[in-house]
């Protein structure tokens, strides 16, 4: 697959947006191991290779298992992940396919269940921010390096 265009030298202004709110997230409330699991399942959700690559890498340098990168895509049905590591990621999904789910109030209970209010606002930026660079990488057709 052939990349369509380079979106960083395309538009630097749009991306100097994009990289500060994603330069904010480096700041939130959430542990760094759970943004990048976050990452990963919002990326698998978006077909975003480039993404998914990257964060299942970062995650690995950062010390996370391969067992559980590989369990993120079926977390529900795996053992490997915590009580509040499952209620990020199945807001992280319910965020991400918005149309389709509606982001129901059981959900969002569990979520409260185990995130703060801050808690909640800054796991739902860092969800928005990886979705908006899966857009842009599954748009413009950026593949994982090999």
């Amino acid at each position: 697959m052939e990349p369509r265009l380079d979106y960083y030298t395309a538009s630097p202004d749009a991306l100097k947006a994009i990289l500060a709110l994603e330069a904010s997230s480096f700041d939130l409330s959430i542990e760094k191991p759970l943004l990048e699991l976050v990452k990963l399942r919002v990326s698998q959700l978006n077909n975003c290779a480039f993404c998914a690559d990257m964060h299942a890498l970062e995650a690995r340098r950062n010390g996370e298992s391969e067992r559980r990168l590989f369990a993120v895509a079926v977390w529900r049905d795996s053992p490997f992940f915590t009580s509040r590591e499952r209620a990020a990621l199945a807001w992280s999904e319910s965020v991400t396919l918005l149309s389709q789910s509606n982001v129901p109030d059981d959900v969002y209970a569990q979520l409260r269940e185990e995130f703060d209010e801050r808690e909640a606002v800054d796991l739902t930026v860092a969800i928005a921010a990886i979705n908006c660079w899966n857009r842009l990488a599954v748009s413009f057709r950026q593949a994982p390096a090999l």
